[in-house]
């Protein structure tokens, strides 16, 4: 089975950066793709402006870190479009400033985990009747280089001189393994899991980033989400339990 067979698509967090991004990308190669957001006017209205580019985008509600709102989605899709062929694990938050370990509020670090680990997981299990039921389905969870552990700890690395955080590097290195734990699970089904580090995009999402580091970011979403649409693409004898970015394997 090739790349031609994947017709459909959810995306979430797709009303805006990278996740639109990886929407809008998806859209274009002619797939049916379903616009997740938490907020039903941005989900529309990001539906809206695929739809008039010419694309079938198609919002729907989605709160990842609500089992009810996941499993909503989930019948919303089935009655929709009777499949799901990509699924693109894109809502992510950062939970604000950064938290260092010896003084983090518990409480933040406990909503990033809900949001980019947790939420994951609703939405993925939510999901998989209708994966099973794709001849070639894709699961790309959309995680950060600075879940590398390998850069983290490398002298030569900018990610080395990054001040420690409890909250969100910590919830992407646990995604990443939680990628690695689907695609075992996953691997007799033949659904490709993959894990997909965008890079540093000049989004709303990196302005705390952009303040803690003092780094000038000038790539793009369209640019982040390329790997993230190269993944959800993959033929069947493409990788599965890995982590890449624009230029391969990043390192754990």
């Amino acid at each position: 089975m090739d790349a031609s067979t994947i017709t459909t698509a959810l995306v979430t967090g797709a009303n805006k950066g990278i996740g639109r991004a990886v929407a809008e990308g998806l859209a274009g190669r002619g797939m049916t793709v379903f616009i997740g957001a938490r907020d039903p006017d941005l989900g529309a209205k990001a539906a809206a402006s695929l739809r008039t580019a010419g694309h079938d985008a198609r919002a729907v509600v989605l709160d990842v870190t609500d089992p009810a709102s996941a499993g909503a989605a989930a019948r919303e899709v089935a009655s929709s479009a009777g499949r799901l062929d990509v699924l693109v694990n894109n809502a992510g938050v950062s939970g604000g400033a950064l938290h260092p370990p010896d003084e983090a509020d518990l409480d933040v670090v406990r909503r990033v985990f809900d949001t980019n680990l947790f939420g994951v997981i609703r939405v993925t299990n939510a999901m998989l009747p209708l994966l099973r039921e794709s001849p070639a389905a894709r699961i790309v969870n959309v995680s950060s280089g600075t879940a590398s552990m390998t850069h983290m700890t490398d002298p030569g690395h900018y990610f080395r001189d990054l001040p420690g955080s409890a909250a969100y590097p910590a919830s992407k290195a646990a995604l990443n393994m939680l990628t690695i734990q689907y695609a075992k699970r996953l691997r007799a089904a033949r659904i490709l899991v993959n894990a997909a580090a965008p890079g540093a995009c000049a989004t709303d999402f990196t302005a705390e980033f952009t303040r803690a580091t003092g780094r000038t970011i000038t790539r793009t979403a369209e640019q982040g989400a390329a790997i993230a649409i190269r993944l959800a693409t993959l033929d069947d004898d493409g990788p599965t339990g890995g982590f890449f970015d624009d230029d391969g394997p990043v390192p754990w």
